[in-house]
């Protein structure tokens, strides 16, 4: 008998042994996805971050809340918010607001702790930009070491704008704002010199770390696309800047940008990490309609590249057509699919990159409907779902993706608070 009841305690043991280890593996009860969505509300108000938690074995989203405001807690606003994104660690989340210019209220980044329910902490100031100007977008490098911002200043005079000498002091044109920032921390400092103009309008920014054949050190590199300049006419450029260690951009093209077709929206630098494949994407949107070009840059000699040169671009093949107005591009963690999202036709695509020639093949099926009017565009880190927040229709389209023929198969679409905009996924 005595024999039994110790089987017995031991077997409890055992039990409770193992529910103490499920437990303090899962410590946190933070969700191990979580979506991110902006949302602009109506006529200017309700600007709010939504957190969503992310079922890894379905794809499927839940709403944590949607109260966590884009702008500072006593109210008041900052104008709409267009980008969040996480640092490395998802712990920390930013925040970049337009501003006003017509009342002259600048550009800001906030920043928020991400909880341990996923949900956002209350948002605290972490940068400002110039009073009057307009924020266009930002993005940061892969190691969370510097924040790049552009914008389209408030000055857009010739005179003030084009060709500017070394070091000439900001004059309210449009420019390049860098911060430096640290993994898991909230704070954001301007680098010396900060912000940089540009000389024309910018209109997408994207920053990729590639290190070249036989290097031991990697290098950053910056990619704008333009779509006019300081006399407002067209300009349709693309733009490659190289990053110093103090997160200086130095544009290695001066007064040489590289053509685009018309009307250039986004851009997205791949490193496929094959055989020196550093690919670098612009969604264009013509008269008639989408289309993404791909440039090669020149980290080995090959049939485009008649030399080693990180600071040349070529053009690859002609220009794929999406559909109409391609406002933004995400790669998987593999980067071998590229992934567009269309804003007017309502639908995302699907490519495959050629690792060495940076080619783009259509998937099967080449594209799937989204809701009405989607604006950006998110990746799970698994690569196994995508997201895209539609603004027309305020809902988050999500669909599942195959992480070995990059294929993409529709999910239910869940509702958002109005206007949703900027997305981020961890």
């Amino acid at each position: 008998m005595s024999k039994k009841i110790g089987g017995v305690i031991a077997l409890v043991g055992m039990c409770a042994l193992s529910l103490f280890l499920l437990n303090c593996g899962s410590s946190s009860s933070r969700p191990s996805g979580l979506l991110y969505v902006l949302t602009q509300g109506s006529n200017g108000t309700g600007n709010n971050v939504s957190s969503f938690a992310i079922d890894l074995s379905t794809g499927n989203l839940s709403l944590i809340n949607s109260n966590a405001s884009t702008c500072k807690p006593s109210g008041g606003s900052c104008g709409l918010p267009l980008n969040i994104l996480l640092d490395p660690k998802g712990a920390v989340a930013f925040v970049l607001n337009q501003g006003i210019p017509s009342v002259s209220t600048p550009p800001t980044i906030y920043s928020y702790t991400v909880n341990s329910d996923g949900s956002l902490g209350t948002p605290t100031p972490a940068a400002t930009l110039t009073p009057g100007d307009t924020a266009v977008a930002m993005t940061r490098d892969a190691a969370g070491q510097f924040l790049f911002v552009i914008d389209k200043g408030s000055d857009p005079s010739e005179a003030n704008c084009q060709f500017l000498p070394p070091n000439f002091p900001n004059v309210a044109c449009a420019s390049i704002s860098v911060f430096t920032m640290q993994p898991g921390s909230t704070s954001l400092s301007a680098v010396a010199g900060s912000p940089f103009p540009v000389g024309r309008i910018p209109s997408a920014l994207s920053a990729v770390t590639f290190t070249a054949p036989g290097a031991t050190t990697a290098q950053e590199f910056l990619y704008v696309t333009f779509n006019s300049d300081p006399a407002l006419h067209n300009d349709n450029t693309l733009s490659a800047y190289s990053v110093d260690s103090s997160g200086k951009p130095n544009d290695l093209t001066p007064n040489l940008p590289y053509a685009t077709q018309p009307n250039p929206i986004s851009v997205l630098a791949v490193n496929t990490g094959q055989n020196g494949g550093l690919f670098v994407y612009v969604g264009n949107q013509g008269s008639v309609t989408g289309a993404v070009s791909a440039f090669q840059v020149c980290t080995v000699v090959n049939a485009v590249c008649k030399a080693q040169d990180l600071t040349k671009l070529v053009p690859v093949g002609t220009p794929t057509s999406v559909g109409q107005n391609p406002v933004g591009m995400v790669v998987d963690p593999t980067n071998n699919f590229l992934y567009v999202v269309n804003e007017l036709s309502s639908n995302v695509y699907g490519f495959r990159i050629g690792t060495t020639a940076g080619t783009l093949t259509p998937l099967s099926p080449a594209n799937l409907q989204t809701g009405s009017q989607p604006v950006a565009m998110a990746m799970h880190s698994s690569g196994k779902f995508l997201y895209t927040s539609n603004s027309g229709s305020s809902n988050i389209s999500g669909f599942t993706v195959s992480t070995t023929s990059g294929s993409m198969s529709s999910l239910p679409a869940v509702n958002s608070p109005a206007g949703p905009s900027g997305m981020a996924a961890r």
